[in-house]
């Protein structure tokens, strides 16, 4: 089994050369604390990597970069990549979605339900719920996997 750094290494070095060849600016890196690595790609504020700092094009290189460390280790990997700062954006707009949900449950909604998002997303969700002290469950399968807010 590779270490976190080894995964880090190996992730970063893709990121990297992906960034080149996209011709796009950014600086890496990678944290580990000691079962998940985390890859932060930044660059100034006049940068072109904002291209990449969407919700869905943070997912996309999540996931490509994870294959691209199973190719090379043939172990799965959990590892996180963050773009410009996006995921602590995207923290903040579901803390948003969560108080609107305890808002609409405590008008007299039996249930809340999300849109489908990624099991990071959903995770951070329920930690948001869970705060609130709402119940959180996640429901469906695949690609229509969502979270559903209820009362406690």
């Amino acid at each position: 089994m590779p270490s976190t750094q080894d995964e880090g290494d190996i992730a970063a070095d893709y990121i990297e050369e992906l960034l080149d060849i996209c011709d796009l600016d950014g600086d890496i890196d990678i944290e580990s604390d000691g079962e998940r690595t985390q890859l932060s790609v930044t660059a100034s504020s006049d940068s072109n990597l904002r291209v990449l700092t969407s919700p869905d094009a943070v997912a996309a290189l999540q996931e490509l970069t994870r294959l691209a460390v199973q190719a090379k280790t043939g172990e799965f990997s959990r590892l996180i990549v963050d773009v410009g700062g996006s995921r602590a954006v995207r923290q903040r707009e579901l803390a948003q979605r969560v108080d609107a949900a305890l808002a609409a449950l405590e008008k007299g909604a039996s249930r809340y339900e999300f849109e489908p998002m990624s099991s990071y997303e959903r995770k951070l969700v329920h930690d948001l719920a869970a705060e609130r002290g709402l119940v959180s469950q996640s429901e469906g399968e695949g690609r229509d996997r969502h979270t559903v807010l209820t009362r406690g």
